[in-house]
């Protein structure tokens, strides 16, 4: 499968070129392993449920999450693009140096 440059563009954007590029790498990595939702990701990852929110809405912008249902129970999921290509996610991951890939094996 040809890599998909687009893709990496936005991912090294988002994970490397603005500040919380390691939270949104730690939420997709919780996200890889199971479907949750912010206040499951915030109390698993130790982080404010309102950063959760902030960093939500920057991966559903570049579309690397999805949602599904309503209200509170909005539960996020990867993006099937990502999912795809998740293997290019965890190189950038490792390129900067970002150690939260789950043993850096491809989910």
């Amino acid at each position: 499968m040809p890599d998909d440059q687009e893709l990496n563009r936005v991912l090294w954007y988002v994970l490397g070129g603005a500040r919380g590029g390691e939270t949104r790498a730690k939420i997709l990595v919780q996200l890889a392993e199971r479907p949750c939702n912010m206040n499951q990701l915030s109390n698993k990852l130790g982080v404010d449920y309102r950063t959760i929110t902030h960093h939500i809405g920057i991966l559903l912008k570049n579309s690397l999450v999805v949602s599904e249902g309503e209200g509170y129970g909005v539960a996020y999921f990867l993006s099937p693009r990502l999912q795809l290509n998740i293997q290019d996610f965890h190189r950038i991951c490792a390129e900067l140096g970002f150690g939260g890939s789950s043993g850096g094996e491809p989910s």
